[in-house]
């Protein structure tokens, strides 16, 4: 026969494990698409600094829909001293089409025309990854990404459903979870602001936007052909000295992401592109987004300004 005390431990003991299980429960379910917490020993290790050598659009996909490329070429690749998007693309809606046009015709015309990154604005997704240097730091309930660009900074939060409604911000409303190796991100809510653009052509987008990224590490053998298929359209960042090119990256494991983008307001379809990061070895770079006197379309530029000095 049990005594009084036994029995309070045996009830305190089987209410514990029942919280326990509860809360095991509701976690997986709050985990995207329902999927399981990962133990900490099996979680890839993607902390540290990256760059990508080629510039100034996506890798496009092996097969299916891909981004817009360039249609002007230099050397057998794009040149990235003309960016005239292809807006025949089929991905893109009429409009969408027009727009992609538009910026391409002020290029041939020898002019720049307004971005995200030249005009001093965040860039949002995915646009922002045009970046050649990239700094991820993982924790167990966030992941913060920093792009050298601007000093531009993501977070994503893990483990954790979308708000119901979140409020629209320049780089998103962003989940992530571990699938496996990979890190998936899922982000949605991203602002529009007056130059919304998902790439260097001018492909805008609209609130409808959801972008979806994989991340995970490649081998050699895997990372050369993903770099090679990457340069036979883009064009490849020159060696210099010191700096995020391939005198600083190591040729060891890379990372690459790749993502698929869908927004019914400005595609007719899904489509997806990559980018393979190296281990970037060299100093990481910090460069601000310079107030500049560069006219575009006969007008100011629009960098964004104080209303009253900080100091």
């Amino acid at each position: 026969m049990r005594s009084p005390q036994d029995a309070l431990l045996l009830m305190a003991m089987t209410a514990t494990a029942a919280m326990l299980a509860s809360a095991g429960a509701a976690a997986a379910a709050d985990s995207p698409a329902g999927s399981p917490l990962q133990s900490p020993a099996s979680i890839p290790d993607f902390t540290g600094i990256w760059t990508h050598l080629t510039w100034p659009a996506f890798e496009p996909p092996l097969a299916g829909p891909g981004p817009v490329m360039n249609r002007v070429r230099r050397n057998g690749v794009g040149d990235v001293y003309q960016l005239v998007g292809d807006f025949s693309n089929p991905i893109l809606q009429p409009w969408a089409a027009d727009v992609v046009k538009r910026h391409g015709e002020i290029a041939l015309a020898g002019k720049g025309y307004p971005t995200p990154s030249n005009q001093c604005w965040p860039n949002g997704v995915p646009y922002v990854l045009w970046n050649t240097d990239m700094q991820m730091l993982q924790q167990p309930n966030q992941i913060t990404i920093i792009y050298s660009n601007d000093h531009e900074v993501r977070h994503v939060r893990m483990n954790e459903p979308h708000a119901a409604r979140p409020a629209p911000s320049w780089y998103g409303d962003s989940v992530g979870h571990y699938d496996g190796d990979t890190l998936v991100v899922d982000t949605v809510a991203v602002k529009r602001g007056p130059f919304a653009m998902v790439d260097m052509y001018g492909t805008p987008h609209t609130e409808a936007l959801h972008l979806v990224e994989r991340y995970r590490l490649l081998d050699e053998a895997a990372a050369k052909e993903a770099e090679e298929r990457g340069q036979r359209e883009l064009s490849h960042l020159p060696r210099r000295t010191g700096s995020s090119a391939d005198q600083g990256a190591d040729k060891g494991k890379a990372l690459q992401v790749q993502f698929t983008v869908e927004d019914k307001g400005a595609f007719t379809m899904p489509w997806s592109a990559a980018v393979t990061y190296r281990r970037l070895l060299t100093e990481w770079r910090e460069m601000a987004c310079a107030e500049n006197v560069h006219r575009y379309f006969e007008e100011d530029e629009q960098v964004p300004v104080a209303d009253k000095p900080d100091f």
